[in-house]
């Protein structure tokens, strides 16, 4: 008796492990670039929606920065291991965009699985730079920045100049530094991703072209442009800020940041996703304002563009892989999930909802400024300030940094720096161009 009750229990443990295997969630791999409190921000909204249903698991890892992040999924996705979700960078579109096959436009994803999707529920500026000249969306703006200028409350007072009163244009932050200089202040200005803020986002914040084809996205066979009078002109102030002390440069990415909240730096420019860090570290009353820009251009200001990064859908994955994707970009665009990201990290909300979720919780009248990056955003793009995507980015943010860097150190004049950018670019550009013909 003892022994058919053994078995009987033997079976019925078998039947209940076969059940739970058959019912097992799909897991859904998540490759992406954020470190500490963003990394520990991802964990969380993935813990959370695997605790919101059963029949799917993302799990998040992080691999690295974004080269590394990038790089590690293209060599996985040649090796038939790919993540289902891939974040990249903003740089990395165009090479994602043409490599063949190893991606699944998010627009299709969404339809095939039957998810609603609206594509007009996000921020003009942000969907447009991830929709293709077919109107098809093709990645998920998850984390989106864009450049916003930050200053130091408490030097403008020593400098006498209004706190409340950040300056509006170039011409006003050069008139500014030298007050802030005259004070006692060891570094009026500095800026982190010098080609981001300063020839990209200035572009489209000019409305003027950094690219023909319309910045790339009318085409592969685009070729540099921002050599023009405008840039110059911007380009030879920032080096007179040099020599005079005013402009102190940190770094090619986000080393500068640091120069602003320790007190060194009294301006900054930067990505908006600083703000939390900024807001941990700085001992003093700190603002953000919009980006600085020159009142004789016609258009300015216009928009600036995103920063940050985007979900890619890796191809080659099962159907309800697919659907499982699409349920997460679904809970991912929830007001109440892109508003607490927003809150939490400085990026942008994605979609409109989320911002006026966002404002209506009174989070902008308790953080002056926070809202700084919507604003620059959402008013509706030209064919000049859409964004930059170009092939070889990566490679041209290089060359950039190199001959600014050099600009800096008095080793070139801006005019030969700025030909030389565009010239060593435009070589970047037709390689890549050959290889999308490929």
């Amino acid at each position: 008796m003892s022994v058919s009750r053994t078995v009987l229990k033997l079976a019925a443990l078998a039947a209940l492990t076969g059940a739970g295997s058959a019912h097992a969630a799909v897991e859904i791999q998540w490759w992406h670039a954020m470190q500490g409190a963003l990394n520990d921000k991802v964990n969380e909204i993935a813990n959370k929606f695997n605790a919101s249903q059963s029949e799917y698991k993302v799990v998040p890892v992080n691999k690295g920065n974004y080269d590394e992040t990038m790089a590690a999924g293209i060599a996985a996705f040649r090796a038939g291991g790919a993540p289902a979700i891939l974040q990249v960078f903003e740089v990395g579109t165009a090479t994602m965009m043409s490599a063949k096959g190893a991606i699944k436009p998010v627009s299709t994803v969404m339809k095939d699985a039957g998810e609603t999707f609206d594509q007009k529920a996000y921020i003009p500026a942000v969907a447009g730079y991830y929709t293709s000249s077919k109107g098809e969306m093709l990645s998920f703006p998850f984390n989106s920045s864009t450049t916003v200028f930050y200053y130091n409350k408490d030097a403008f007072k020593k400098a006498g100049l209004d706190p409340e009163k950040p300056p509006k244009t170039w011409p006003e932050v050069m008139q500014y530094s030298a007050k802030l200089k005259a004070s006692g202040t060891n570094c009026a200005y500095t800026t982190d991703w010098q080609g981001w803020v300063h020839l990209e986002s200035f572009s489209a914040w000019h409305n003027t072209l950094y690219a023909t084809k319309n910045n790339g996205f009318g085409g592969t066979d685009t070729r540099l442009i921002f050599n023009s009078p405008l840039h110059v002109k911007h380009v030879t102030n920032l080096q007179d800020m040099v020599k005079k002390g005013y402009f102190s440069y940190g770094g090619r990415k986000a080393e500068s940041q640091a120069k602003f909240y320790n007190g060194e730096c009294a301006m900054f420019t930067g990505s908006s996703a600083s703000l939390a860090n900024i807001r941990k570290n700085a001992k003093f009353a700190f603002a953000v304002a919009q980006l600085p820009y020159y009142p004789d251009v016609q258009g300015a200001p216009q928009n600036t563009i995103i920063g940050g990064a985007s979900l890619w859908v890796m191809g080659g994955k099962k159907p309800e892989e697919y659907k499982g994707v699409a349920k997460f970009f679904n809970y991912l665009s929830r007001p109440e999930i892109q508003s607490d990201w927003h809150q939490a990290t400085g990026y942008l909300p994605v979609t409109m909802a989320a911002y006026e979720a966002t404002k209506k919780s009174g989070y902008y009248d308790k953080n002056p400024g926070a809202d700084v990056s919507v604003q620059q955003m959402v008013v509706k793009t030209t064919d000049k300030s859409r964004g930059v995507r170009l092939g070889n980015m990566v490679q041209i943010r290089t060359v950039v940094d190199e001959e600014l860097e050099a600009v800096w150190a008095g080793k070139k004049e801006p005019k030969a720096a700025l030909d030389s950018a565009v010239a060593r670019g435009n070589d970047l550009l037709e390689r890549f161009q050959k290889t999308a013909r490929e």
